[in-house]
């Protein structure tokens, strides 16, 4: 098997040692616009194989798609970063070109790609690969509702005071501050519902500080967070590798689930071998679908900006 990573940065390269030290696959390609920084970043890597165990085999290459050839996933993290003060709305005008000029280039050499994106606006940036390609709908993937579900479980685990991985927690709708939908009503520690476990109080704080979660790390750090969307994008890698039939929350094409049409959303699916390969249906009620709608009306005006570009 043989993945690329496009965009060497932070989260690539993350996610780029994330799938080497899983050895998910023999061949990994990292690749990047700026000189040098793919190849530096894969000779750095092959440099851990020894101290780590793994033989999957890193290379480099600086714009060169030809490098790609044959990859079954592909993971696009180009693009810029936030920073400070910084929606993922306003990286639309730049993000845009970039990721669409991605796309077109994996597919001339890896036309039976999956893609997995992760570039921001998540939600939009997913659409246009869709909407650019014309691949079928269950070969292109956002990662945001995998990351934001993770974060959901850091918090909830920081009041209860248990193990992340003791937890079921999702976070459906957009991948955005205002967009995400923490279902809190739907979390459970192995099997129990946490609301038998925390105030109202404490619940609410929980879904605020998990809406917030992409928002505080920028302001602490000074730009995007990179472990976690990259190890939200290995997971992903893994799980179609692997053919793991694993659910996730991820930024798929919407044909009437979840009552909207032409539109890519956060919602749970089966990940497996051929991508994304059901939507499962968590029979929202009713303030939790007018949430649901709500984000989707704000997706769909930044979907609105590819328009006038």
């Amino acid at each position: 098997m043989k993945v690329t990573v496009v965009g060497a940065g932070a989260v690539g390269a993350t996610c780029a040692d994330n799938i080497a030290r899983k050895e998910l696959c023999q061949e990994l390609v990292l690749l990047d616009i700026k000189e040098g920084i793919a190849e530096g970043k894969a000779q750095d890597m092959m440099q851990t194989a020894t101290l780590l165990g793994f033989d999957t085999k890193i290379s480099g290459s600086t714009n060169d798609y030809s490098k790609t050839a044959g990859s079954d996933v592909v993971v696009i993290t180009s693009g810029l970063p936030r920073k400070p003060g910084m929606t993922r709305e306003e990286l639309i005008g730049v993000n845009a070109g970039i990721v669409k000029g991605v796309c077109e280039n994996i597919l001339k050499h890896s036309p039976n790609a999956i893609i997995i994106v992760i570039s921001n606006p998540m939600d939009t940036m997913t659409y246009l690969a869709l909407q650019s390609t014309g691949l079928p709908k269950h070969r292109i993937i956002g990662m945001g509702g995998t990351l934001d579900s993770s974060r959901f479980k850091y918090q909830l685990s920081q009041h209860l005071g248990c193990s992340p991985s003791d937890l079921n927690a999702v976070v459906v709708g957009g991948h955005g501050d205002t967009t995400m939908i923490p279902l809190i009503r739907h979390a459970t520690w192995n099997s129990a519902p946490v609301s038998d476990f925390l105030s109202a109080e404490q619940q609410e704080k929980i879904v605020k500080d998990t809406m917030v979660g992409g928002a505080t790390l920028t302001a602490l750090i000074g730009t995007s967070a990179w472990y976690a969307p990259g190890a939200a994008g290995a997971a992903l890698v893994e799980a179609i590798l692997r053919d793991e039939k694993k659910l996730f929350t991820c930024c798929v094409s919407l044909d009437g689930e979840y009552g909207q049409k032409d539109i890519c959303l956060g919602v749970p699916v089966i990940i497996g071998k051929n991508g994304w390969e059901k939507i499962i249906d968590f029979k929202l009620n009713e303030s939790e679908q007018a949430a649901f709608d709500k984000c989707a009306a704000a997706v769909r005006s930044m979907n609105d900006v590819l328009k006038t570009l």
